[in-house]
């Protein structure tokens, strides 16, 4: 598989740059998956669902699966927060996995950048980012960035980029066999 991350400062626009770049690339043929990182704590469950009152009884992980989906929940406890490289082999096979989040991990990234975050940007001291996605204009880039820029409000640019780096969609489903 293909890892690709998508990361940058919270309110960057991380996620709507996910959800738009995903049809576009699965409609070349790819087929995409994603690992979200989140930085506080969530839950996909309800309190007193049976799946709930399953994990406050001390289950370690809890399948729930019905005819359309099914989601596996595994709770930490007394373990550390999994890192990229743990949480990618719990992943099905896929052509490419798009990471939002997980910034600090050593992983091909494209930066989504915006100044009005009010953050310096990460490419300028971390050579990971590949690629450096922004609605600022050239000369409103911090000093620094290397990486090629890429117009953040230009979805086909940015799946361009990324077809680019994994390949063609033919040469990834050659790879495929």
């Amino acid at each position: 598989m293909r890892v690709l991350g998508i990361s940058g400062w919270s309110g960057s626009g991380k996620t709507t740059l996910v959800s738009r770049l995903i049809p576009v690339l699965t409609a070349t043929g790819l087929r995409v998956s994603t690992i979200k990182h989140a930085h506080h704590g969530f839950d996909v469950d309800r309190p007193g669902k049976d799946s709930w009152r399953h994990r406050e009884a001390g289950a370690t992980e809890v399948m729930v699966s019905s005819a359309k989906r099914w989601a596996l929940m595994h709770e930490h406890r007394e373990e550390t927060e999994a890192d990229l490289a743990e949480l990618l082999r719990h992943m099905s096979p896929v052509d490419l996995v798009l990471v939002e989040g997980f910034k600090h991990e050593n992983h091909p990234k494209i930066e989504i950048w915006r100044a009005e975050t009010g953050q310096s940007p990460l490419a300028v001291a971390d050579a990971s980012f590949i690629a450096f996605a922004t609605d600022a204009a050239p000369a409103d880039v911090p000093a620094g960035v290397t990486a090629p820029r890429i117009d953040l409000n230009d979805v086909d640019a940015v799946a361009r980029f990324i077809l680019d780096f994994i390949g063609t969609p033919a040469a990834v489903a050659e790879a495929r066999g």
